[in-house]
């Protein structure tokens, strides 16, 4: 616990210094680490502990996204001011869907909720007070100094960062988090020992909305521009599922790794290579394939195998029923 105290208290220092050392594609490169980094826990938050697979994630990020950029409009304030409402606006889109999706089981609610995803995208691009499919930019005059603004950014990806991976592992380590497991490897016996799935599955199904809709509209925030087809891009989706499922599903640590994979292949193949958009794509297909025959639990459960690490792995226990 010192040991990981001493850790998180340097990567403060770090973050609060990087503005200071790191020029702005840096910073930005960086934030958008952070951020995919909290998407994929909260994508593996439903996937992983309580056996949901989301084709339908995007939803979360384009609505906070356009509840930032719109409220900055209206209201007239600093968008970072604004980045709890949109993490509540993605939870409550989490909450008014679940009664219909949680009716549907494996692939069904999976393509519910992309069909969901769709309809908030076609919505969008049909609003002309949102900008239409040509998008809007962000509003900012309410910030007095631009550049203090990059940094501010930077130190809300680092926040939303680690508060998701400290946000998971409470929540593992919690009786609610082990009734999510239980109900993962066995719904009908959960269900026999007492446990409510429906109100377990709902408060994670709430959290992945919520952090995926902050992630999102900080995400869109340090870019300064927003349009519908980025936002709702299914490739939101791809992005959380290869990073989970190459690093490790069900893991803490494996989100971590599959999306410093996901980001250093992007810079190999597309930046530094310069392969098109097709094989770009190709060439994640093909890593994500040679990993799941070689190693079908991820990355991380690969190396759980062979030097035995634990990490923040959790310990598993007979699982309590929720009152």
């Amino acid at each position: 616990m010192a040991s990981l105290l001493a850790a998180a208290v340097a990567a403060a220092a770090l973050a609060a210094m990087a503005p200071r050392f790191a020029d702005a594609g840096v910073l930005r490169l960086c934030a958008e680490i952070l951020l995919a980094i909290c998407m994929a826990q909260m994508w593996n938050l439903l996937a992983g502990y309580t056996g949901l697979l989301s084709l339908g994630h995007q939803i979360f990020v384009g609505i906070g996204a356009y509840v930032l950029f719109e409220g900055s409009q209206r209201l007239g304030v600093a968008p970072y001011w604004l980045l709890p409402a949109a993490g509540l606006a993605g939870g409550l889109a989490a909450a008014l869907m679940a009664p219909a999706l949680f009716r549907l089981r494996e692939a069904y609610f999976s393509i519910g909720l992309w069909v969901f995803a769709e309809i908030a995208y076609l919505a969008v691009s049909k609003a002309p007070f949102l900008g239409s499919s040509a998008g809007r930019t962000l509003d900012l005059s309410a910030i007095d100094d631009p550049e203090k603004f990059q940094a501010i950014s930077f130190w809300v990806a680092c926040a939303i960062g680690a508060c998701a991976l400290a946000g998971v592992y409470a929540l593992m380590r919690s009786r609610l988090g082990l009734a999510l497991m239980t109900v993962r490897d066995n719904e009908l016996a959960a269900r026999s020992i007492g446990v409510d799935v429906w109100r377990v599955r709902l408060p994670a199904f709430v959290a992945s909305g919520f952090g995926c809709a902050l992630a999102g509209a900080a995400y869109y925030m340090g870019g300064m521009f927003v349009s519908p087809n980025a936002a709702f891009d299914i490739n939101w989706v791809v992005m959380m599922m290869f990073a989970t499922l190459i690093g490790g599903v069900g893991s803490i640590e494996g989100p971590v790794i599959g999306v410093l994979v996901w980001f250093a292949l992007r810079e190999l193949l597309a930046t530094w290579l310069g392969l098109p958009g097709g094989w770009y794509l190709i060439g994640m297909g093909a890593v994500a394939m040679v990993v799941s025959l070689v190693a079908p639990r991820g990355i991380w459960g690969l190396a759980q195998r062979r030097w035995g690490w634990r990490g923040w792995s959790v310990t598993r226990r007979p699982p309590a029923a929720v009152e």
